[in-house]
């Protein structure tokens, strides 16, 4: 599977030299982003028609962003180049027969003489307190910026989408957070890290479906500390993402880097960060995506009950946190067993993020495999519990030949094919990262503000002087009534309310009347944030071209 197929790494040294004088030119902040004001301007120097410069960007732009880091100002220049030699401007031209190493960069009209001009010797200043001369304001800054771009505040003085959703968190939605104590209820209080992570695809499945095989026939190598084996060999969650260097790390430190997005499993206690641990290695495809591989889920009772932590809990975050979760099934092996169930069951809400894989569908001959799938997809209907089908990919992902004497030659097309399209749905996470990205946090926004209300409802139900013990227990007793009323009140959607049993259990260790009473300020803050700030977010990053 080859992700890594971007042009600059088929560009020249020379080449990515005179790029990089371009960018450090064009980016008149210098913070290493080109946004839409500065792209305008500089591409407009090509001459090229704004229908093609549209297209530029949006190929440049593939994770939808709102700007152009260095790498992606590459792709645009290339494109650029190619659109001034007659070439359509389309997706497939990154993939054309063209020698980009060679790849002589585009006629820009008029840039020579403004980087002469940046490179002329400024007169010199008098040294200031410190004994240091004041940095001179380059032209490139003085071209490309403008008084009203020097009057913008707030959010417009962000560069990045993901950077506006980071400020509407911490000036909305996180004081509300914590006002009612959604960490406790729902997820962990978000950090930087949450919000800059790579993209994340979690392996699901009972032992010896395939799921580190699946990861090595990935990444075409195994990583460090992977076990394969027909006894249950993953005894731990495995994050395997990009590193210098092939190494891992225990859980407990991982657990503690703020850099890294796992700060929340510490809540899982020292019990599961014994069983966690990150595996590094520098490959490309990591360099896109993370993968997190998973200790098979076990049949019956005993085995739950031997973990020493709370393993749905666990999945539950990470299904929160993952960009797309496979859950991987064997043909001999499809019973869902009571933990897979609660397992699935946790998934709730992340349902579009789910894709079910049929592995070593080749140990089965045509006639056996109808059967397994009709006999999967029976036993998902049931634990699934919707009326739309699961996507259902069929396939053996593993680096064995194909058995074509099961299979057949009709069989060893079907699978190529599915193993295509699952493919191409991994390789479309970076893109739809910052889509993603939204979608979460609006409806984190949603919960978190039924959260509240739902708070803010107990504690108005509470007395001010006698009986509070016994208000209280009647409260947590007929808490779905309570959350119906809540409901009608506010007119809220039925579907978007938490699961009543672990509302309950949670709600045991507070006392209502401590609870805060509801805030409309800040009911009405994260309404702002959801109706307005949020769209002139994506309008102020969408195409400039548009």
């Amino acid at each position: 599977m080859e992700f890594d197929t971007s042009p600059i790494n088929r560009c020249s040294k020379e080449h990515e030299k005179i790029y990089q004088e371009w960018f450090n030119f064009a980016d008149s902040d210098g913070d290493g982003r080109l946004t839409g004001g500065d792209a305008t301007k500089f591409f407009a120097m090509s001459n090229l028609p704004r229908p093609e410069l549209k297209q530029v960007w949006a190929i440049a732009d593939s994770k939808r962003q709102g700007f152009l880091s260095f790498r992606e100002f590459v792709i645009a220049m290339q494109l650029v180049s190619l659109a001034q030699a007659g070439h359509a401007v389309t997706n497939d031209l990154l993939n054309a027969d063209v020698d980009f190493e060679n790849l002589l960069p585009p006629a820009m009209e008029g840039l020579d003489v403004f980087l002469a001009k940046k490179k002329k010797p400024m007169p010199k200043s008098e040294p200031d307190q410190n004994g240091s001369a004041p940095v001179p304001t380059a032209p490139a800054t003085s071209w490309f910026s403008s008084s009203k771009s020097a009057k913008k505040v707030s959010l417009t003085s962000v560069t990045s989408i993901v950077d506006g959703l980071k400020k509407l968190y911490i000036q909305k939605l996180k004081p509300l957070e914590i006002a009612y104590h959604f960490n406790d209820f729902v997820s962990p209080l978000l950090a930087n890290s949450d919000f800059d992570a790579k993209p994340m695809v979690m392996l699901l499945g009972q032992y010896s479906t395939g799921k580190t095989t699946f990861i090595k026939h990935l990444l075409k190598t195994s990583y460090p500390g992977a076990h394969i084996g027909p006894e249950p060999t993953t005894d731990r969650f495995v994050v395997v993402m990009n590193g210098p260097d092939e190494r891992s790390i225990p859980g407990n430190t991982i657990a503690v880097q703020a850099d890294m997005p796992f700060s929340g499993l510490t809540t899982f206690g020292t019990a599961f960060l014994s069983k966690f641990e990150c595996s590094q290695m520098p490959h490309p495809l990591l360099e896109h995506i993370t993968l997190v591989d998973t200790p098979g889920v076990l049949s019956g009772e005993k085995q739950r009950t031997q973990r020493s932590y709370d393993f749905t809990g666990v999945t539950s975050w990470f299904a929160a946190k993952c960009d797309l979760i496979l859950l991987l099934f064997d043909p001999h092996k499809l019973d869902i067993s009571d933990e897979f169930k609660r397992v699935i069951a946790s998934l709730r809400g992340h349902d579009d993020k789910i894709r079910v894989v049929l592995n070593k569908a080749d140990q089965v001959d045509t006639q056996q495999l109808m059967r397994v799938y009709g006999a999967l997809m029976w036993s998902l209907g049931k634990v699934l519990n919707t009326p739309e089908v699961a996507r259902v990919y069929i396939g053996s992902f593993n680096d064995k030949p194909m058995n074509e004497a099961a299979t057949g030659p009709l069989g060893k097309e079907l699978f190529e094919k599915e193993q295509d399209d699952l493919l191409t749905d991994l390789k479309n996470i970076p893109k739809k990262v910052c889509d993603r990205r939204i979608n979460e946090f609006v409806k984190r926004a949603r919960a978190a503000k039924i959260h509240a209300y739902i708070i803010g409802h107990l504690r108005k139900e509470m007395p001010a002087m006698i009986g509070k013990a016994k208000t209280q227990q009647r409260l947590i007793d007929e808490l779905e009534n309570e959350f119906g009323k809540v409901q009608r009140e506010f007119h809220l959607p039925a579907g978007d309310f938490p699961n009543v049993e672990h509302f309950r259990e949670v709600l045991g260790g507070y006392s209502f009347d401590r609870f805060e009473k509801l805030k409309p300020k800040m009911i009405q803050d994260v309404d702002d944030m959801l109706g307005y700030d949020i769209p002139e977010l994506l309008k102020n990053f969408r195409n400039p071209y548009d």
